[in-house]
């Protein structure tokens, strides 16, 4: 039995409308999680017990040595902006570790100064580390819809520039094994650790705890797509930051956002290891 040309077309755009309905219910199914995450949090029904909660929070020292955390990354996002001219290598990646590192250490030594409990703030032992890591799992898979829907507005209506983050491009251009496995250690186990120390733990507790939850996410969100100091990745980098505060505050737990981190982006790297796998 022959097809005719009509059918024989409408059977081969058969996969991609069946492509295109999946996608569609995917990213329906990312606004409906997120919308209950945010649903459940409001209402006080989040994946938290109450009965291990700490007793003392951040207060005011914190709220000062957060602003001072701020004022510089905004004073240092203008100095830090790509430039083509500028030689990324793993020096500099070993630099912006012991920046970092020093930030985690003076906020750790005056949260112990103050006597506050950082493992519980943190709620590292809330929940497991193997369900945290299915629980982070879960929802990067719920996020990305989102992540992506946000980056296609983002070149629709701003035209967003073509240009990749200033590592992702020396991930691209790297050479030899020591520099990828240098940026390997550094994006999948380093950075999500100490970013979301600093921006979720940290400065979003600090802006919940004085104007509450919903301001903390935007505004920790805002100035974690700034700090990465590219423009053209900001509103998908909001959305990203976004969706790791709102599973932190969901699930209490910062192992939770961390693992988000952390596989969103090992997943980055591997896309960016095997173009010919992930450009389909």
């Amino acid at each position: 039995m022959m097809l005719s040309g009509d059918s024989f077309a409408a059977f081969q755009s058969a996969p991609s409308l069946a492509l295109g309905l999946l996608s569609v219910l995917y990213l329906i199914a990312s606004v409906c999680v997120y919308l209950s995450l945010i649903s459940q949090i409001s209402t006080g029904s989040r994946n938290t017990s109450t009965t291990d909660a700490p007793e003392r929070t951040f207060g005011f020292p914190e709220a000062i040595l957060a602003s001072v955390l701020v004022i510089f990354f905004l004073m240092s996002i203008g100095s830090t902006a790509p430039d083509p001219s500028l030689q990324f290598n793993p020096r500099n990646l070993l630099a912006n570790l012991l920046l970092t590192a020093l930030l985690v250490l003076v906020i750790v030594t005056l949260l112990q100064f103050r006597g506050l409990d950082v493992g519980a703030l943190a709620g590292f032992l809330r929940i497991s580390f193997f369900r945290a890591l299915g629980t982070g799992a879960m929802l990067l898979f719920f996020a990305y819809p989102l992540i992506g829907l946000s980056e296609a507005l983002n070149q629709r209506f701003f035209g967003g520039s073509s240009s990749k983050q200033t590592i992702v491009e020396f991930f691209s251009g790297s050479r030899t094994i020591d520099e990828r496995i240098t940026i390997i250690v550094f994006a999948v186990a380093i950075a999500p650790i100490v970013e979301e120390f600093v921006f979720r733990f940290f400065i979003y507790g600090v802006l919940k705890r004085y104007f509450g939850w919903l301001a903390g996410v935007v505004l920790s969100a805002g100035l974690f797509a700034a700090a990465h100091a590219h423009l053209p990745s900001f509103v998908p980098l909001f959305v990203l930051g976004s969706c790791f505060a709102i599973a932190y505050e969901w699930s209490g737990s910062l192992l939770v956002s961390m693992t988000m981190h952390s596989l969103f982006n090992s997943l980055t790297l591997a896309a960016l290891a095997f173009p010919e796998i992930f450009s389909r």
